[in-house]
């Protein structure tokens, strides 16, 4: 199945705290007021112009820093659900397959598009395409795409 996606596309180095700011952690709790200050910090026309389906292209250590489970749920409450960096904070990571949103390490995709660009993700040959290249992405153990496609690790469960 192909899907296309529009992009955001983000630097190095994105921390959890410039996806979701510290200072809301402990004050918001719905997940749609979560996600009114996603990137607010970095950038902030995306909430406001963020569209299901969109998804973000990224450089180095996106996500990296806290646990805050409010980075993800901010993007996923979005309809981001495809995510591809450089490289990813280990729990940043964790929380996208969690939540169901496809975290991907492709170098040099990041490079190759800027915001507003769209790609074509392929599920079935795991590639995206992205400016008339073809990226392969990493195979998915059937755990991982279980929870994928369930739309998260609790929506798995549920159905389990």
């Amino acid at each position: 199945m192909i899907t296309t996606h529009r992009v955001w596309v983000y630097g190095d180095d994105v921390n959890t705290d410039l996806i979701f700011p510290g200072k809301y952690t402990y004050t918001l709790r719905d997940p749609a007021a979560i996600a009114a200050h996603a990137l607010e910090d970095l950038d902030p026309t995306f909430a406001a112009n963020a569209h299901p389906g969109d998804a973000i292209i990224a450089g180095r250590s996106w996500g990296m820093g806290s646990s805050r489970e409010q980075a993800v749920t901010a993007l996923k409450t979005l309809g981001v659900r495809l995510i591809v960096a450089e490289s990813f904070g280990g729990l940043y990571f964790r929380n996208c397959i969690n939540q169901g949103i496809y975290a991907a390490v492709v170098p040099g995709l990041y490079k190759r598009v800027t915001t507003g660009d769209v790609i074509e993700y392929d599920a079935d040959s795991a590639t995206i395409t992205a400016a008339g290249e073809t990226f392969a992405l990493p195979s998915l153990p059937d755990q991982v795409r279980a929870i994928l496609e369930a739309g998260g690790l609790l929506a798995l469960l549920k159905r389990r």
